[in-house]
């Protein structure tokens, strides 16, 4: 199975009236889970990057300005993701990522695709069970997963992190990765000939 593991950074928690600024993504092929190849952008948000997000991610106003419009940035990730099958991996992707791409791809006249897509947080909840404790640290910290070198909410570093993450968690529950032990969802990305 082919797995594209992404994240992203915005301006806020809202995709209705904030606005991404970086993508980042691995493909992997599960059960080997070497990392074949990567992306990483900024994205120019039509807004300034507000203070406190600068604080948490370290993106600032002058890396973003320059960086491709979220158009050329979606357009992007698509052909990274390309037109084979491929699952998409995000933490909290349906709730989070999904709907930001969903509603930029809607913002800016994109046509979109529809992929397969999970979420990281299922891993978490069939091994660990409970409604709380599903976030990347707390799953990190289970896993015996160092973050040193590492910068949080940073899209390429979050990435890495998820990709150990969702590595360790898959081979608990299905050791020789053949099946995907949870359920998956669908998600829309931007159609590579609009």
């Amino acid at each position: 199975m082919n797995l594209i593991i992404f994240d992203l950074e915005t301006t806020g928690l809202s995709p209705y009236h904030n606005e991404i600024i970086q993508i980042a993504a691995v493909k992997v092929r599960a059960g080997s889970w070497d990392v074949e190849e990567s992306f990483d952008t900024f994205v120019r948000p039509q807004q300034r990057v507000p203070g406190f997000i600068t604080g948490l991610t370290g993106i600032t106003q002058s890396q973003v300005a320059q960086a491709p419009s979220p158009g050329e940035a979606l357009m992007n990730f698509s052909r990274f993701v390309g037109a084979g099958e491929a699952t998409l991996i995000a933490h909290n992707g349906p709730s989070f990522d999904m709907r930001f791409i969903a509603e930029n791809c809607t913002r800016h006249g994109l046509p979109t695709r529809e992929t397969a897509m999970l979420d990281s947080r299922a891993f978490s909840r069939k091994i660990w069970g409970g409604r709380s404790g599903h976030g990347l640290d707390p799953i990190l910290h289970r896993l015996g997963l160092s973050i040193a070198g590492v910068k949080r909410h940073d899209a390429r570093g979050d990435v890495q992190l998820l990709a150990l993450a969702v590595r360790k968690m898959w081979g608990q529950l299905v050791p020789d990765f053949k099946n995907c032990p949870v359920a998956t969802k669908i998600g829309v990305i931007p159609a590579l000939n609009p």
